[in-house]
């Protein structure tokens, strides 16, 4: 078990890191929030499965059921806050750096 309580670790940290190399790489809220939001949310479901096999090995089913619930809630809140974020980027006008059709924008209407 601690294997795999250690393959699950270092593919989320690896993700993790992923995500934060995408946010400091990337020109635009838009395209930083696309990799910070899939690959972290990833990283951390891999996270919270170690911290979950780790619990119940170790006799600790609290410590499991609360990881899973905060596993679950994580994986619904970062996908609706990513979306709250980019709506309110673009209701504050701003725009991708990339060329990007903007299929929202009233000019295309």
């Amino acid at each position: 078990m601690d294997v795999l309580i250690y393959i699950c670790i270092c593919i989320g940290l690896f993700f993790n890191v992923i995500g934060v190399i995408g946010l400091l790489r990337f020109p635009d809220v838009y395209t930083r929030l696309h990799a910070e939001t899939k690959t972290t949310t990833f990283g951390s479901i891999f996270l919270g499965i170690a911290v979950i096999v780790y619990a119940l090995t170790q006799g600790l089913p609290a410590l499991a059921v609360h990881t899973a619930v905060a596993v679950i809630v994580l994986a619904f809140t970062n996908a609706t806050g990513s979306h709250a974020i980019a709506r309110a980027a673009y209701h504050a006008g701003i725009k991708p750096v990339d060329a990007v059709v903007d299929k929202l924008s009233e000019d295309n209407a």
